[in-house]
């Protein structure tokens, strides 16, 4: 009687552990996947070259591309099931097939590129060649150039607007922003800025541009309506990473030398709160609500959460060594971060708040990008 008691014991315990298991699987698959569709994750692994591909309902890795010297600036296409991104060291843009995992384009544009932007439409692709002093338009459909302009001295990027009309492009040595038209890639207007600009982030309405200047410690905002410098906000650092809430309200610039962020008043164009947030905090991702700026600390492997309403900042989530570039996957139910010291990638449970698992990729992940297909 006693062993029959045992059996029974023992097949239940197993029934309930495989269904904890279950909902533990299905806990961190995002709300939106869907049978026959495919989440993916991208990482960029700048010393050996590659780009790992990571099964984000797996959580595994399933592939990894050689795709260059020092790959970054991964983006995910907006209508074409590719992912996008440069090889700095080669001077080329790369097209992964996301249904092949395989590379479907390699294109020359230059010395030294360092990230691409897409016109709203998807039909164009952007990437400002640092070491060349010049933009390159690219027909997506064809990954072919179709357009070329001579810019400023070392480029750093190319930033689209979001009504699509123009490409921004802040000129690190010359301490400039050019505006191009978007279609012929003629130039609209230079306005100066703070010395050694970077990172450009603009407004949902297209009116303002904010251009980071780590060299000079400042956020140079630029009215691109009647182009023209309106104000250089102080900085208690240099900024190495800039959010903006998806409301455009706030501005988020992440400053390592004071161990936090300073929040930026878009509309009334003013350095508002300072948060501390830990050692060294490195780049942000703000949710898709709009409600959490999550924040990764380099120095000591983990991500703070803090609420963009009421400041608070919540007890921080382990990750692995020095995280660096994180990002949303489309539902805002999973938040990727790129590990770079530790190669890997850690996934996070927004709604637990807690560490899923560290996928390994390849070495030293700097840049990182979702799709869903």
């Amino acid at each position: 009687m006693a062993r029959r008691l045992n059996i029974r014991l023992i097949f239940l315990l197993v029934v309930l552990g495989a269904f904890a298991a279950r909902e533990i699987a299905l806990e961190h698959l995002p709300s939106l996947l869907r049978p026959g569709t495919h989440l993916y994750a991208y990482a960029a692994n700048a010393d050996d070259g590659t780009v790992s591909v990571i099964d984000l309902a797996k959580l595994s890795t399933v592939a990894t591309i050689p795709v260059g010297t020092f790959p970054s600036g991964l983006r995910a296409h907006p209508t074409r099931k590719e992912i996008w991104g440069v090889a700095t060291g080669s001077g080329t843009l790369f097209v992964i097939d996301a249904t092949q995992s395989r590379v479907a384009a390699h294109l020359a544009v230059g010395a030294q590129p360092f990230a691409l932007d897409f016109s709203p439409d998807g039909k164009r692709a952007y990437v400002a060649a640092s070491g060349a002093n010049s933009l390159v338009a690219v027909d997506c459909a064809t990954a072919q150039i179709v357009g070329r302009a001579r810019t400023g001295n070392k480029p750093w990027l190319a930033r689209v607007t979001p009504d699509g009309a123009e490409v921004l492009v802040p000129n690190r040595d010359d301490g400039t922003l050019e505006l191009f038209d978007a279609h012929t890639l003629t130039v609209i207007a230079t306005v100066g800025v703070a010395r050694g600009p970077e990172q450009v982030v603009v407004l949902p309405d297209s009116s303002l541009a904010f251009v980071s200047a780590p060299a000079s410690r400042e956020i140079s905002v630029v009215d691109l309506r009647h182009p023209a410098l309106l104000a250089n906000l102080q900085l208690d650092g240099a900024a190495t990473s800039l959010a903006l809430k998806p409301d455009g309200g706030e501005l988020y610039a992440i400053v390592p030398d004071a161990h936090g962020l300073e929040i930026v008043n878009t509309w009334t164009i003013e350095v508002g709160d300072s948060i501390l947030l830990g050692n060294e905090p490195a780049a942000g991702a703000v949710s898709p609500d709009g409600d959490t700026l999550y924040v990764t600390d380099a120095a000591v492997g983990r991500v703070a959460p803090m609420d963009t309403s009421t400041r608070h900042v919540g007890a921080p989530i382990p990750v692995g060594r020095r995280p660096g570039a994180c990002i949303f996957d489309p539902s805002g139910d999973l938040l990727l971060v790129a590990n770079e010291q530790s190669s890997d990638l850690a996934v996070i449970g927004v709604r637990t708040g807690s560490l899923l698992t560290l996928v390994p990729v390849g070495s030293r992940p700097v840049s990182l990008a979702v799709k869903l297909f």
